[in-house]
């Protein structure tokens, strides 16, 4: 019986020890191939990352609003050394008095959100590290006859060779945003603005045109 039970124990130990050695061997493929510019693999591995956050339970210290922006993050494009994503920012609301009052506006918390992602995006990625990232925030704004459009407030180019001069531990979000080249625009009673977002490097490409590239590869 003894006997039995090791070779039990040994194929057990050989079967676990093959799934780790194959998913290493995965982990390594992919790292590779985004080291070599593969958008497709670039692509896979940020929006895997997205699913990722957008499934996971908030961290303490970051507030509700800030992380619901976290986990609105959707990418729009890639390059070799390169990710941008959009993320949507909301006011923060509170009960005082018996009335709804305006803690802390979309920009403010776009701010917030801004910071968050780009330490997200240039050390939390797994197998790629890009060089240059845009996140690109949005708001809802609501027309004179009560329709809703989404329109960019704020956007923000970095580099990771800036980033890394940071002190991420100890600086708020506005010296981050600030020190990153964060771009946006307030009106006379310092409401935030619709903004362009910064033009994208002109190798980028959007998942959309990354999907149809594959399609014509396969056709």
């Amino acid at each position: 019986m003894l006997q039995y039970a090791l070779l039990g124990i040994f194929i057990g130990v050989s079967f676990l020890a093959y799934i780790i050695i194959q998913g290493t061997r995965a982990a390594l493929a992919w790292r590779e191939a985004a080291q070599k510019g593969d958008t497709k693999v670039i692509r896979d591995i940020v929006e895997d990352a997205l699913k990722m956050w957008g499934s996971q339970k908030r961290p303490k210290p970051v507030s509700a609003e800030v992380w619901r922006g976290i986990q609105s993050m959707q990418l729009a494009g890639v390059a070799p050394d390169y990710v941008r994503v959009s993320c949507v920012a909301e006011s923060d609301y509170k009960m005082l008095d018996g009335r709804w009052v305006e803690i802390r506006n979309p920009l403010q918390e776009g701010v917030s959100i801004t910071a968050k992602a780009a330490d997200m995006l240039f050390w939390e990625l797994p197998h790629y590290r890009p060089e240059h990232i845009q996140i690109d925030i949005y708001t809802d704004y609501r027309d004179d006859d009560g329709r809703t459009r989404r329109e960019c407030i704020m956007t923000t180019q970095a580099a990771r060779e800036d980033a890394k001069d940071l002190d991420w531990e100890e600086w708020t979000a506005d010296q981050i945003t600030d020190a990153l080249g964060a771009v946006y625009n307030l009106n006379e009673t310092g409401r935030p603005m619709p903004i362009a977002p910064l033009t994208p490097p002109e190798t980028a490409e959007t998942p959309e045109e990354i999907e149809a590239k594959l399609a014509e590869a396969t056709a």
